[in-house]
This record gives C-alpha cells, structure tokens and sequence, in this order.
C-alpha cells in the first residue's frame, strides 16, 4: 500500500483529511503546511500519493508537481475553477467540498493504479534478456547431464547456490559453466 502525504495551507483541513484517510484505512505519513515540508517526506518514500489543495504558502500544486518524484501521484482537492481545463501528468483533482465518498473511492484507485505499476516494474526486473536465458539455461542443461538432476532440481541448485554465494542468478550459472568445463 502506497504512503500518503497530506499537505494544505489550513493545518485543520489537513489533519481532518488525514483522520478521515486513516479511518478508511489508509496509511499517513506526514501533514504538511508546505510545499518544502511535503518535498522533504517524499525523500523518505520510494512512491506514495500527495494530497494536496490548490496553493501553500510557499507554491502552487503546479509547482509542487514539477519537484515530486515521478513514482508520486498527486491528488488536489480545490475549487474546479483552479485546476479544470489544465491537464497535468501525475495530477488527479477532486472538486472542494470534498464528499467522503469521493475521496475514498478517489483513493482506492489511486493505489490500485500504483500496485499496477510496481507489479509492472517488478515484472520487467524479472524478465532476463536472451543472452542471460541462454547462459541459465547452458548451465541447467550442464547440470542434468552430469549430476542427471531434473530441470527443476538444477534451477533449484542454481538458485540456492545464488544465495548462498550472494551472486545472481545469471553469475551463478556462469560460475557453473566455468567450474564443470564449458
């Protein structure tokens, strides 16, 4: 779940947000006053969401999204007159008042948006290029035929020794390649 940070001008508006985020289950870091203050919590977050209004005393949203991590999405919650018509990328507005409703709703698709996103980092990490494939699958075929291990044993093997020897996977199998003589 992502962190959220809670930054407006009015500190009441801000911590009324962050009790009715964190009675619907969400998880608040911080409350700001402003933009610097908001600025120094992302350094603590690899992602999260920004809750912001329309203008702190020291920027305004536009502002303040230029110097938020891309991996940060921010939702402003101001008057539709300030933010309708400009499209900015990482900006989501809701209109003031805020309805509770459409906050939380807001919210729970803001998160689902970042855990498609980190699935899809983690999956392109994942994914090994033709040549690291190559060498893994050079060092499986090594293995079964000497040690007569079954795919899945030798990709076993070939994984506990990577953490036991604190190397990935693809040095792994190119240290077993080099040791057996290929």
């Amino acid at each position: 779940m992502a962190e959220i940070i809670v930054a407006f001008s009015n500190r009441d508006n801000a911590v009324n947000i962050r009790n009715i985020l964190v009675r619907g289950g969400f998880s608040v870091i911080g409350v700001c006053t402003t933009g610097a203050q908001a600025l120094q919590y992302t350094e603590l977050l690899d992602e999260g969401i920004l809750v912001c209004g329309y203008k702190l005393p020291d920027m305004l949203y536009t502002r303040l999204r230029e110097y938020l991590p891309p991996e940060f999405e921010m939702l402003l919650a101001a008057s539709p007159d300030k933010w309708q018509g400009e499209s900015i990328e990482g900006v989501l507005g809701l209109p003031m008042p805020l309805k509770v409703y459409d906050l939380m709703n807001t919210m729970e698709m803001l998160q689902q948006t970042m855990d498609r996103r980190r699935r899809k980092r983690r999956k392109g990490k994942k994914e090994k290029n033709p040549e690291q494939q190559k060498i893994i699958r050079g060092a499986k075929e090594l293995l079964m035929a000497r040690n007569h291990m079954s795919e899945e044993e030798a990709h076993r093997y070939l994984q506990k020794c990577s953490m036991d020897s604190g190397t990935n996977l693809v040095e792994t199998a190119q240290m077993v390649l080099s040791i057996m003589g290929e």
